[in-house]
């Protein structure tokens, strides 16, 4: 094994492979994949974390994560690549109070919409771009449900790189408009998620382009674990007891393992919080899976279209780090997750999609379902701007009809 900066290893048989040559899914595995179960050979990208703690004190690596220098633990060779936008860094906010009520519990929420596309894949997108400048590739792309490919095309516009994104044609006009303005290429296809990502492996592999999917791509978990880095540095020694993470394809949540899995690798935390998997009821293939034998799904329709997947890609390294390190899952119906909206919206003044909503509406069922929960510190992952699917909440909403302007119409208002 080359005693390169980084290596990968298979996540199903665990095999190792260097880093010289971009790589997507062990090849071994690949082979037995199947369209009707979860794709296996997912890699993970890991790091020499004995030589880091020899040329670092641990006091020297507390300070360069707090001061967001992870250089140590990224695959970029020369910061100069990165895209010009910020991309992270996100704020948290304290809630006090829900509706007025006191909390039994201190609630925490991180905002990702503050990214420059309005989402937490600008994060996979960022780290995807700088590696592709470093070994001057000018051409990526992708498949999605609206917010990577939004993403991927603002930070490739970013850094003058040509983004391709397939998407199914029912994507929100809303992300649809992003995509095109920010100059990239759509190919809209007739079918869903699924459809659309095993198109656009099939192009890449034809034709050669650089491909971002979550789930595939191994660098797309190392961007995304940036978050959990961050809330090192935001909360310092006192990590939250829970982190809520809305769940689909399980890349999200496993970018925040990997984050906390690096730093306790690094010797720089006791244990990893525990993660919480919400996911839809109408989309719950992920936590129903975890822990059976034998995959089943049923296709998923819940309005939060971020989240919606028939059959989760990045199910089995998500539900290895949700065994090992002892996470938990819990179930949010449609509209539970449309009623979160509008409580967190009325009370922080942070307006998420649903599927970045169903985070916070798992918060919601669980404070709900035990009083065990006092002085514990509870922090919601919030990953997309509402901007991004109003039609999903404009039928819950009641906008008054337009009035005659004089005072007396007015005050039938108030």
């Amino acid at each position: 094994m080359s005693e390169s900066k980084f290596y990968y290893k298979c996540t199903d048989c665990g095999t190792e492979y260097t880093s010289e040559s971009i790589i997507y899914l062990c090849p071994a595995c690949k082979s037995k994949n199947t369209t009707d179960k979860p794709p296996q050979g997912v890699l993970k990208t890991l790091y020499r974390f004995d030589k880091i703690k020899t040329e670092n004190t641990r006091q020297e690596l507390i300070s360069k994560i707090v001061n967001f220098d992870y250089s140590d633990i990224m695959p970029i060779e020369n910061p100069v690549n990165y895209p010009p936008l910020k991309v992270g860094q996100t704020p948290v906010y304290k809630i006090n109070s829900i509706d007025k009520e006191a909390l039994p519990f201190q609630l925490y929420i991180k905002d990702d919409s503050q990214n420059p596309t309005y989402s937490f894949k600008d994060r996979a997108s960022y780290l995807v771009s700088a590696f592709a400048k470093e070994r001057n590739i000018d051409t990526i792309i992708a498949a999605s449900t609206g917010n990577a490919g939004s993403s991927l095309a603002g930070i490739c516009a970013s850094q003058n790189q040509k983004a391709v994104i397939f998407l199914p044609a029912s994507a929100p006009k809303a992300k649809l408009t992003q995509i095109v303005m920010y100059g990239a290429k759509i190919v809209p296809v007739d079918g869903n998620y699924d459809t659309a990502f095993d198109l656009s492996i099939a192009v890449s592999e034809k034709y050669g382009y650089y491909n971002r999917n979550t789930a595939f791509n191994p660098l797309t978990i190392e961007g995304k674990k940036t978050v959990s880095l961050e809330i090192f540095s935001q909360f310092s020694d006192t990590l939250p007891d829970k982190i809520f993470v809305s769940v689909g394809d399980g890349v999200i949540i496993a970018g925040v393992y990997k984050g906390f899995e690096d730093l306790l690798k690094l010797g720089l935390i006791d244990k990893i919080p525990e993660i919480v998997a919400v996911q839809a009821e109408t989309s719950s293939n992920l936590v129903d899976n975890v822990n059976r034998k034998e995959f089943q799904f049923a296709a998923a329709t819940t309005k939060a279209d971020s989240i919606s997947v028939d059959i989760p890609r990045n199910f089995y390294m998500a539900a290895q780090f949700l065994e090992k390190y002892q996470g938990k899952t819990i179930k949010v119906s449609d509209d539970q997750i449309i009623n979160a909206s509008i409580i967190l919206s009325r009370n922080s003044g942070i307006f998420s999609e649903p599927a970045a909503t169903a985070a916070f509406a798992g918060m919601l069922k669980m404070s709900r379902e035990s009083t065990f929960y006092r002085n514990e510190k509870w922090l919601v992952l919030l990953t997309g701007s509402g901007l991004k699917d109003l039609n999903a909440v404009q039928p819950f909403l009641n906008i008054p009809q337009a009035v005659k302007p004089n005072i007396e119409a007015v005050q039938n208002l108030l």
